[in-house]
């Protein structure tokens, strides 16, 4: 069966959406990823997971074109990041998931790759439950079920900050998808993103109460921030696995959630 919304011809697009089949878009960005990594990890990674997903729930969900670009202002002093503004990019996301609604898909999931689209890609699930009224929810692909506890087994950076950015978690999974572009020889351990009593961050152990971000060339020499050297194939391969799970498992939990009418109580 195709799960590849591109690959459909108009018909099958109808017969997609008169299924219930659940929308699923990817959403990431391009930025620095350090000396080992290409700038494309966010989005490759974020692909990854959902072409993974989606393969194997292909009689139930759609994979859509990801947005390739997102919001990275803090990363503009490395060369490579392109960014978006604010307003565009959930103007954007908001603009996909209308469109998917008009053909008749009324179960979309945003799935986000890169940490600084999260509050935008929420505000775009809402949205579009505003005005399309369609069932839209977002996540982050490290936050899908399963993910944290595989995570956690795995990891051997350490506990807040080594799997943060272009880190243990996210080199491990490059490399079991695409390890001729990694070069594991450049790849250098960078905590450096200075943690308070309120404020640390990291992708498996979660974030502190005060959300912040300084311009990413204040907090790393190298653009990384954790430990890359932990990483390894076999880290991404189980990393992927409970990924593309986690992603399956919350497309089923929105298929069988029972739609409440709207009521106007004025």
């Amino acid at each position: 069966m195709k799960y590849r919304y591109g690959e459909l011809t108009w018909p099958e697009v109808k017969e997609a959406a008169a299924a219930k089949r659940v929308a699923v878009v990817p959403i990431a960005t391009i930025e620095d990823h350090g000396h080992h990594l290409p700038i494309d990890t966010d989005l490759r990674l974020c692909n990854a997971v959902c072409e993974a997903a989606v393969a194997r729930a292909a009689d139930r969900a759609i994979l859509i074109p990801a947005i390739n670009h997102g919001y990275s202002p803090h990363h503009m002093d490395f060369p490579g990041a392109i960014t978006i503004g604010a307003h565009t990019l959930i103007d954007y996301g908001v603009d996909v998931c209308t469109s998917l609604a008009h053909h008749g898909f009324d179960t979309i999931l945003i799935v986000n790759g890169h940490g600084s689209n999260t509050p935008f890609i929420d505000i775009i699930a809402r949205l579009a439950v505003v005005k399309s009224g369609v069932l839209a929810a977002a996540v982050n692909y490290w936050s899908a079920p399963g993910v944290r506890e595989v995570a956690e087994r795995l990891r051997e950076s350490e506990k807040v900050g080594g799997m943060n950015h272009a880190c243990e978690f996210e080199t491990s999974l490059y490399l079991a998808i695409a390890p001729d572009l990694v070069d594991m020889s450049k790849a250098r351990h960078e905590l450096s993103h200075r943690p308070t009593e309120n404020y640390w961050t990291d992708l498996v152990a979660g974030d502190g109460p005060l959300v912040m971000m300084e311009h990413w060339s204040s907090l790393s020499e190298t653009g990384v921030m954790g430990d890359p050297t932990k990483a390894s194939a076999e880290k991404g391969r189980a990393l992927l696995e409970a990924a593309a799970n986690g992603i399956v498992a919350l497309v089923d939990e929105m298929r069988a959630r029972v739609r409440a009418p709207r009521v106007d109580r004025h």
